[in-house]
């Protein structure tokens, strides 16, 4: 092996081996075991999110694979409808080609699917420098045939299942990109702006009870009072009451709107009085349901002020007696235009009450950075009430398991409130809607134009396509069971379906692992005919925020690239990747600022096993994390021991006698302990993994790995190793090489590639024909065995505890480690006598000890220096060792600890109310740690008096 641990020397070459071998596919063998990748956006790139996640569900992956299992990571990436438009739009406006418009939709799509074959693999390849195992040869595209046909499939049963329909209802609408978005492409920023107090006249004479002729209304959006369709009050309003029923004119536009009674109003906050604009606020929508308002929509899909309104029922059909004119002044304005002109006009006018400024929360589409308008307009809607209520069942009988179990609450507080769901979106890119319209209106809705044709009998009848495309969640709630070959009934699905875990955040629990519940229970039926689950459970992450708790995002300037904590990246690197696309200027100076702060010489390569571990340590269930470069930094020098103490394996087994063709073995006490510990890692390893308490798992590899075998076995060999017989050589090489090989196939799901790397040279040396063998990843997981020494397991720890005596002692009396002490022990039972004499040569090596002898329980032994090991007494003459006040310095503090333990034991003994309640057993802990802590004392002062009479 190289000198130097070097992650560049080896990831890319072992994952091209890998892959080329097939080591990511099923091997048909044993059960089943499935993980569907959520399938990131074709526009996208890693980051630490993607990262956390993947490594997740790959350590899951090959835990599977090596523990026998018919392993499958179904690997696949989302067509993104609204991001991948976008992309392509500004690539045609950058070469200053023809505009989608211009060219057509034909042509437009060609020119996707152009970029996403040159362009659209960015993060698969990332993807397989993280080391993830998916079978690449099974890679899914939402947009590609079959996934296209399922979609197909799924809308056209859903419709004639009366399942979904076509309405007009109010939705988030992008009035740059000109289509319906989702609630998770919205993004609500706190605005500084004002809250505009109106005056609308009472009709008809009416007046408060305090003798005014007008109410007051509060709005931050007063360009939307020209939709106005009601004033509301409280019903138990007293300033009021005598007013519910009456009417307003509403100013400027001259139409006559009522005064209801809502108990949506709050009476206590403003003046009471709320504008009801049901076309363009969702709160105001469902009063205007409730109450069978008109439907006033006052914009068109630009967010301009039509020339004149357009009215709908709360059915979305048309009114068609109702007054739709608008003032003409503001006909055709833009809807900020719109909103300064109202306000001049109603100053103007006498009826502005007074404006104060307010900060308030406004909807931003994240893809086009304009404000969000609450739209009426026609779209397609699931009814997702039926199938919502046996995907709440299904979670709640314990079909599905959310990890943790908290985010079931978040679940059940969404499905048991749900609304319909709108699927359509106004793009071109993405699953057409397959519905057709005739020239009355009329609608079609098949698989194909001719299976319209023939369905509905409609000959030459002229018909053309609905101009819309399906929302990408709706293909994605597929996912599970579109990417096996559904609607066939392929061996695939039957093999992986129902799949084992979803691995995904907290964010898009409605948005994605509801709706695939929903869908995939009411297609997929088991041979029973039950509905079937898409998955068995669902592992829910965190966030990964910086190191102070902010989120990571462009704007702030603080997002890492995964792979820049594994290849490394300098200073103006990372400078000019966070401020590429920013304006020069106040925020990019801040931005430079903190980078160069954070990392003023760039970030060194760690690897991606570093990284890995790093993400796995950091895992605790369902919480945000915290970045933290100091553990990517700890974690890299873990590989970097790793891979030093195999060097120091293989130096003394490769072409050594391990004992693995005969001979004579004789193993130590070392080895047998490091047999069980090794045995005793691997089932908490499991455990922890089993658990999907990653973080545990982690722990757990990392205190074996590096305190146990490392620290601990690696220095207990050496005596062996250098001074042994044959037999005890024997026993111990081998096992030094069948140790480490079974704690490298431990780690291997964590980190794969330094693990991979180090097994090459291991497994031969251990026995392995790797001729047949030939990657660890396909090799079993090590199993927990049957305990085999329980009392080299007992007798090491206790053996260890005296020398980390001595080594404390060395410390505390700052004696060189490279100096031979005598030790002296007092009160050895029969059992410790044992373990000493037995052991004498590791005690010797380990603590650099020139002499071991026995005091009886009455001789008075020299001054010297103390540990405890329960009741056997370590003692390390001083004279000519110690410093006299340093050591009394140290006594006495070791004699305040015990005198307050015993305080606090003697206390909790002496309460009436504690020694009435506990039980027996506890009482007669504390007893004995009364009595274990009185003779510390009294051992501790009599060292005292010795040291203080030198």
């Amino acid at each position: 092996m190289d000198k130097t641990y070097s992650p560049q020397a080896i990831e890319e070459s072992l994952y091209e081996n890998w892959e080329q071998a097939g080591y990511f596919k099923p091997d048909g063998q044993g059960e089943s075991y499935c993980i569907m990748i959520p399938p990131p956006n074709v526009t996208g790139s890693l980051h630490m999110g993607h990262a956390f996640q993947h490594t997740i569900m790959d350590t899951l992956t090959r835990y599977k694979r090596m523990d026998g299992y018919n392993a499958l990571w179904q690997v696949g990436s989302d067509h993104a409808g609204i991001a991948t438009q976008m992309v392509v739009e500004r690539k045609l406006a950058a070469e200053n080609a023809p505009t989608r418009h211009e060219m057509g939709r034909e042509a437009f799509i060609d020119k996707i699917w152009e970029w996403k074959a040159e362009s659209g693999g960015n993060i698969t390849q990332q993807m397989r420098r993280l080391g993830d195992s998916v079978d690449w040869e099974r890679e899914r595209f939402t947009m590609d045939d079959g996934l296209s046909e399922a979609v197909q499939e799924v809308f056209v049963r859903l419709f004639e299942e009366d399942l979904i329909y076509r309405g007009k209802r109010l939705v988030n609408w992008d009035p740059k990109l000109k289509t319906a978005i989702s609630d998770l492409e919205v993004e609500n920023h706190d605005t500084q702006g004002k809250l505009w107090h109106l005056r609308y006249p009472l009709a008809d004479g009416a007046t408060t009870a305090d003798g005014k002729n007008y109410l007051v209304v509060a709005t931050t959006r007063p360009e939307t009072m020209l939709g106005d369709a009601c004033v509301a009050v409280h019903p138990d309003d007293p300033r009021y009451t005598s007013l519910q029923g009456k009417f307003i004119d509403l100013p400027l536009v001259g139409r006559r709107i009522p005064i209801i009674a809502d108990d949506y109003v709050d009476q206590e906050f403003g003046t009471g009085c709320v504008k009801i604009t049901p076309a363009h606020d969702f709160n105001d929508y469902e009063v205007g349901k409730k109450h069978q308002l008109p439907l006033i929509n006052i914009l068109s899909d630009e967010a301009h002020i039509l020339n004149a309104a357009e009215i709908y029922n709360t059915q979305g059909e048309a009114i068609t007696d109702m007054d739709e004119s608008l003032p003409a002044e503001f006909a055709g304005m833009e809807r900020f235009a719109a909103r300064k002109a109202v306000v001049e006009a109603l100053q103007q006018a006498d009826l502005m009450e007074a404006i104060e400024e307010h900060t308030n929360k406004v909807p931003m589409g994240d893809r086009s950075g304009v404000v969000i308008e609450p739209f009426l307009t026609d779209q397609w809607y699931v009814r997702v009430a039926p199938m919502a209520k046996v995907a709440t069942e299904a979670v709640e009988d314990g079909q599905i398991e959310f990890v943790p179990k908290q985010y079931e609450n978040m679940y059940f507080a969404w499905m048991r409130d749900i609304q319909d769901w709108c699927i359509s979106r106004q793009l071109w890119w993405g699953h057409r809607i397959p519905a057709w319209y005739d020239d009355a209106g009329n609608i079609y809705v098949g698989r194909t134009e001719q299976e319209v044709r023939d369905k509905y009998k409609l000959g030459d009848t002229a018909i053309r396509q609905d101009e819309d495309v399906l929302d990408t969640w709706f293909s994605s709630a597929l996912w599970t069971f579109s990417t096996l070959g559904w609607p066939e009934n392929t061996d695939d699905l039957k093999t992986f379906h129902p799949t084992d875990v979803l691995v995904t955040g907290f964010d898009i629990i409605f948005f994605w692992v509801a709706r695939m519940i929903m869908m995939t229970m009411h297609f997929l039926k088991d041979e029973k005919g039950q509905p079937q689950v898409p998955f068995k459970k669902v592992y829910v992450t965190g966030l990964i925020r910086d190191e102070e708790g902010q989120k990571m995002s462009k704007s702030k300037g603080n997002v890492l690239d995964p792979l820049d904590m594994i290849d490394g990246i300098s200073l103006d690197g990372l400078l000019e990747k966070r401020t590429a696309n920013m304006m020069q200027g106040k925020q990019a100076d801040k931005i430079a600022k903190r980078t160069r702060k954070e990392f003023p010489e760039g970030i060194t390569a760690h690897g991606t096993d570093a990284l890995r571990f790093t993400l796995t340590a950091l895992a605790s269930t369902g919480r945000d994390i915290n970045w933290d470069m100091r553990r990517l930094e700890g974690y890299r020098n873990f590989c970097n021991k790793l891979w030093n103490a195999s060097r120091y394996v293989l130096m003394n087994t490769e072409e050594h006698d391990c004992g693995l063709d005969g001979g004579e073995i004789e193993l130590s006490l070392a080895d047998q302990w490091i047999i069980e510990r090794s045995n005793q890692a691997v089932a908490e390893f499991r455990k922890a993994l089993d658990q999907y308490r990653f973080d545990q798992a982690a722990a757990i590899a990392y205190e074996f790995t590096w305190n146990q075998f490392c620290d601990w076995y690696l220095e207990l060999t050496k005596p062996v190793i250098f001074n042994g017989s044959e037999a005890q050589q024997r026993g111990t090489r081998q096992t030094l090489i069948r140790t480490l090989e079974k704690l490298l196939r431990m780690l291997h799901p964590i980190t794969p590639y330094i693990t991979e790397a180090i097994w090459q040279r291991v497994a031969p040396v251990s026995g392995i024909d790797t001729s047949s063998r030939k990657s660890i990843m396909v090799e079993p997981f090590p199993q927990v065995e049957t305990e085999q020494y329980p009392q080299a397991m007992a007798d090491m720890e206790w053996l260890k505890q005296v020398i980390e005596g001595v080594r404390n002692i060395r410390g505390e009396m700052d004696i060189s480690p490279n100096k031979a002490l005598p030790l002296l022990l007092q009160h050895a039972d029969e059992t410790a006598s044992r373990r000493l004499q037995q052991n004498a040569s590791f005690l010797k090596a380990l603590a650099k000890l020139e002499s071991i002898d026995f005091l009886s329980d009455a001789e008075e032994g020299p001054a010297s220096a103390t540990a405890l090991i329960g009741k056997l007494e370590l003692h390390i003459p001083m004279a000519g060792l110690i410093d006299k006040d340093a050591e009394l310095a140290r006594l006495d503090k070791a004699i305040d600890k015990a005198n307050g333990e015993i305080k606090r034991v003697q206390g909790k003994l002496g309460n009436e109310s504690f020694v009435s309640k506990a039980p027996a057993a506890v009482i007669d802990k504390e007893r004995a740690k009364l009595a274990e802590q009185e003779e510390t004392l009294a051992t501790l002062t009599q060292q005292r008096a010795k040291i203080a009479a030198m």
